[in-house]
């Protein structure tokens, strides 16, 4: 084709200009075949890969620069895969040490800059998914919890949380109570005698169970349990447990098992924990919203249910989500970045029968990868908004967006899930098109497979989040709608259910270039989709109790496909939305690829949901079969900039670490024994 050819002399004039070069150099490493190839693939990209990640990182450019740059110069964070697993235990939290004391990390962010704790977890992510976990309950789930929720009676635990001298984790599920935690068996008993609170766990379902930290490091748990005071039950609250001394030995009555290997991340030390009858003072529970008083008294400035309540005190899981998603992007960033700089220098078989021509060059490769790309980068401008969203509404003195906490939950659940499912998919697919290389663990697809399933199922199973936005979103929905509110936000909610077809223009059905169109049927389709769900959910009965009976029946065994489809449409037009907008604020120099890469994101959504337009009426079937030559024509568009737009993830060499997006002659040219180190000590030197 006429870019293959293209390609070819571009690749030949390079070369030779490197090899003019590499007469020259005497001091330095000559540079690698596969770094001139990398360089061949296009010479001039439309854009600065560096403009581009100033944009993508947003804001926190030091902080993301200076930690790149730390984890590139420090060897201790070069990865390490056939070690035992205390040692692989204790390397995940020394280097999450190294980046406590080099202060890139600290739980009083979230009182000033939470984008900065998400930052953090992005870079951490792509070197050590294991060390990144423990960072986010460190410092989100178990320091978030005790700053948000304790008072100035926990502040010498608060105190040791950069550190890591109090070292934390969180006690939310339970055995038998995982998404539905509002009905654990965990109890926190006042005693009026002693002026104590009684831990316990009643069962073995009661367990605490999958405790990050739990098995080795903690020495403090936040434990939540229904709190009981005079024999009443005043629902969940947090309450700070030791469960080691000093020294690391088991507090009395508490019990801890290592719960071992797992299908990844065994970086982490995960435990189910179980107390019998542990006593610690009153003072313990986390006062900041609820107090129990001396003798007994409970007092309460959270309205509503208990349910109300375990929802305030469980609120850390909102950022925990966004903390996930944005691990979720290091790692989908890192194996694009992998399996594009591989295909650009894996020579094949090309119009002479030659092994000179890169797999990048073929379309079956660029069409599993590019459209991979273009969701990674739409994904992660959406989830920088969501951020900035979540640290205004966190931080009022921001001046940045006003948000509900509907909202919040809303995109939080909505972000998280589908950078999760996300990670998933580039993760195997980029495994599968690197070939065998792929499934070496240190060119980093299988342990970015296995955290793909924590990130899947962590802080809330991703259908589940489904389920949550799809809830939220008929919450509002009903509220809107009701008697005496907004009649035009009632009747605007309804009409894309009885006007189908009203966006066709013309007869003329749309078009895969036309950004307009397809944004409009998106959010037709979120609306159709939710009005459907609304119609199905209606009951007509008196009686309440036998209402939300039949309620429960439709929602959870009649119309979750339905409910799953709505609330991904919400998700994908939530997404598309916020890029729209930000894109337009970009620099005019990268403009022109982002908005191709958007484009090529709307077709995608487009082709992968395309019975549902069709049977709406909401693209003609001419406008739906051109839907794949947009996609084919943005895919060639891209493709010349596929190395650029991997640069622009800002991620170093060492970062990366996989010899396949490197110098993979050399690191296959000595006995390498599937490891790391010894490819950095040839590199570095």
């Amino acid at each position: 084709s006429g870019i293959n050819a293209e390609y070819g002399g571009r690749r030949m004039a390079l070369v030779q200009r490197l090899n003019t070069l590499n007469r020259c150099v005497t001091s330095t490493r000559l540079l690698s075949e596969q770094a001139k190839l990398r360089e061949a693939w296009n010479p001039n990209p439309s854009f600065d890969p560096k403009v581009m990640t100033t944009f993508l990182d947003d804001v926190n450019h030091d902080l993301h620069a200076n930690m790149r740059e730390f984890l590139s110069k420090d060897k201790f964070f070069v990865p390490r895969y056939n070690i035992p697993l205390e040692e692989e235990r204790e390397l995940a939290l020394q280097r999450l040490k190294q980046l406590c004391d080099n202060k890139f990390i600290s739980v009083h962010f979230f009182s000033t800059n939470p984008a900065a704790v998400f930052a953090a977890h992005e870079n951490a992510s792509i070197v050590d998914g294991a060390m990144a976990t423990k960072m986010t309950v460190q410092f989100n789930l178990f320091g978030g919890t005790v700053l948000k929720l304790g008072t100035s009676r926990h502040k010498e635990v608060l105190d040791g949380i950069d550190s890591l001298s109090n070292i934390g984790c969180f006690g939310l599920s339970e055995l038998g109570y995982g998404n539905n935690a509002v009905e654990m068996e965990t109890t926190a008993t006042y005693d009026a005698d002693t002026d104590e609170l009684v831990v316990n766990t009643p069962s073995v379902k009661a367990q605490k169970y999958w405790i990050t930290n739990g098995a080795i490091h903690a020495n403090f748990m936040v434990v939540f349990a229904q709190l009981y005071t005079g024999g009443v039950n005043n629902g969940i609250h947090g309450v700070l447990v030791p469960i080691r001394d000093a020294e690391g030995n088991t507090m009395p009555g508490v019990t801890i098992h290592d719960m071992g290997i797992k299908m990844g991340l065994n970086g982490i030390d995960n435990a189910k924990i179980s107390f019998d009858n542990v006593r610690v003072p009153r003072e313990n529970l986390l006062n900041k919203e609820s107090e129990l008083h001396e003798g007994g008294e409970y007092t309460t400035k959270i309205s509503g249910n208990n349910r109300a309540r375990f929802l305030k005190v469980a609120d850390q899981l909102l950022s925990g989500r966004i903390c996930i998603a944005s691990m979720s992007q290091g790692a989908s960033k890192a194996c694009m970045a992998i399996a594009l700089r591989y295909s650009a220098t894996r020579l094949t078989a090309g119009p002479a029968g030659k092994s000179d021509f890169p797999i990048l060059g073929y379309q079956l490769q660029q069409h599993a990868l590019i459209p991979l790309l273009a969701k990674t980068y739409i994904y992660d401008i959406a989830l920088k908004q969501i951020q900035a969203m979540y640290s205004k509404y966190t931080v009022p003195t921001r001046d940045i967006y006003t948000v509900s906490h509907r909202e919040i939950v809303m995109m939080c659940c909505a972000i998280k899930a589908v950078t999760g499912w996300h990670v998933n998919t580039a993760a195997t697919i980029g495994r599968e098109r690197c070939g065998g290389q792929g499934y070496l663990a240190s060119n980093r697809f299988g342990p970015a497979i296995g955290g793909s399933h924590s990130s899947m199922t962590a802080e809330g199973d991703n259908s589940v989040l489904m389920m949550k936005v799809a809830m939220e979103y008929m919450a509002d929905m009903a509220a809107k709608m009701r008697p005496g509110k907004n009649l035009g936000a009632a009747l605007k909610m309804m009409y894309p259910q009885y006007a189908p077809g009203v966006v066709l223009r013309g007869g003329k059905g749309g078009s895969g270039r036309d950004i307009e169109f397809m944004r409009k049927i998106m959010d037709l389709r979120e609306k159709i989709l939710f009005v459907q769900v609304a119609q199905k959910m209606r009951v007509s009965m008196k009686d309440k109790a036998a209402a939300r009976a039949a309620r429960f029946e439709k929602w959870s065994t009649q119309e979750q496909d339905l409910v799953q489809a709505a609330a991904r449409a919400y998700s994908e037009k939530l997404i598309s939305d916020m890029c729209h907008e930000k894109i337009g604020l970009a620099d005019p120099t990268i403009q022109p690829v982002l908005k191709k890469m958007y484009n090529l994101y709307l077709v995608t959504v487009l082709q992968e949901n395309i019975g549902f337009f069709l049977s709406n009426n909401l693209i003609s079937r001419k406008a739906a079969a051109g839907l794949r030559n947009d996609f084919d024509a943005l895919i060639k568009d891209i493709a010349p900039d596929a190395l650029a737009l991997a640069d622009g993830f800002g991620i170093t060499d060492e970062m990366l670490s996989a010899p396949i997006a490197r110098d993979w002659e050399l690191y296959n040219s000595y006995d390498n024994a599937g490891e790391m180190e010894k490819y950095e000590d040839m590199i570095r030197t």
